[in-house]
């Protein structure tokens, strides 16, 4: 497994093969890292710090692990080998992210868990800032990521060539993976979207577990169960999403009356519209209804129908709903417990 530079001078073996029996003094070890010391220290103090830590002596034997190959020495690392090999590739290549299918998800787990855990910034910032662009922290790049749910075909994916295909759609991965990743890795900016996304799930389905983003296996993938802090936060969020959609179709429609230029009938016309369009709303939402997708599209509807609404009271019927759902946006944070996506964005993105 890459990557092994001839030159290199100190070696990395994940706990899978840290402890096995003794190999041929000709052979490499079945997998293991050979790199240089001072390009990993300069990235991480804890990188460092660990290389100056002493090495047992071989032993080869199942209590002691291996201290020197072909004059390198050898630090066992606890990790997994292939988040381990692409973290080694990452800071001596730079990182990629992509959003392609479900791999490039996990490829982004395993990178963000140990630059987290090996305190590199420069790629953690970059993990989280692509977290960010799906699990976004402002409702544009909510809209842009539900735009590209919406058209994005869905994708077969099988870890097994033998076993029959699932077919995933747009972002891939469940937001229970993407909570998990986020918890243990300290990343709140991506909570409350991943939150609100899950709040669409019934429970029932949750604790089944038997969703097909959930079934996928690979050595990076968070755990698939809600944790149960989260479960609190899920009803927390389930219920402000509720909350929305009823103060949207009984408040922000049901109680509008005519703008003050309104010239449909003295306003009239106008405000028996809005009535009518809220009791429209009220009968055509489900327990899974998206409250900002669903208030946008009554927003469209409104603006092209010059027939029943008069210019005046569309536009500014666009501007109220504009601004309640950035209103609701602002609050999702409070909904589970978090600070505002401002002071987030500060912390961790800058």
């Amino acid at each position: 497994m890459q990557p092994w530079f001839e030159d290199g001078n100190i070696i990395l073996v994940p706990q899978e093969e840290a402890r096995s029996s003794e190999p041929s003094k000709s052979e490499k070890p079945p997998v293991g890292f050979r790199v240089h010391r001072g390009v990993l220290s300069r990235h991480s103090e804890v990188l460092r710090d660990m290389f100056e830590l002493p090495q047992p002596d071989a032993m080869y034997d199942n209590d002691s692990e291996v201290s020197r190959y072909e004059g390198c020495q050898v630090i066992v690392m606890y990790d997994i080998p292939i988040e381990l090999s692409n973290l080694v590739k990452a800071l001596y290549d730079g990182v990629t992210f992509h959003n392609r299918s479900v791999d490039d998800f996990f490829y982004l787990a395993g990178i963000l868990r140990l630059s987290t855990k090996y305190f590199i910034t420069h790629l953690r910032t970059q993990a989280v800032k692509h977290l960010t662009q799906t699990w976004s922290y402002d409702l544009k790049g909510h809209d842009t990521m539900l735009d590209l749910a919406i058209r994005t075909p869905q994708l077969s994916y099988s870890p097994d060539p033998d076993a029959p295909s699932n077919k995933l759609s747009y972002p891939y991965i469940h937001p229970i993976h993407v909570l998990n990743l986020a918890r243990s890795t300290n990343v709140r900016i991506v909570v409350p979207s991943a939150l609100y996304f899950l709040s669409l799930y019934p429970l029932a389905d949750l604790i089944r577990a038997d969703h097909p983003k959930l079934q996928i296996t690979h050595p990076s993938k968070p755990s698939s169960s809600l944790q149960p802090s989260d479960l609190v936060n899920y009803t927390l969020m389930f219920q402000k999403r509720i909350d929305g959609i009823l103060e949207f179709i009984n408040t922000v429609v049901g109680q509008r009356t005519s703008s003050p230029g309104c010239t449909n009938g003295s306003g009239r016309i106008c405000m028996r519209s809005f009535q009518r369009l809220s009791t429209r709303l009220a009968t055509s939402w489900v327990v899974r209804t998206g409250p900002f997708n669903f208030i946008g599209q009554a927003m469209t509807q409104v603006s092209q129908d010059t027939e029943n609404f008069c210019a005046a009271c569309r536009e500014n019927f666009a501007l109220d709903v504009g601004a309640y759902r950035e209103k609701f946006w602002d609050e999702l944070p409070a909904a589970c417990g978090l600070p505002a996506w401002k002071v987030m964005k500060e912390e961790e993105l800058s």
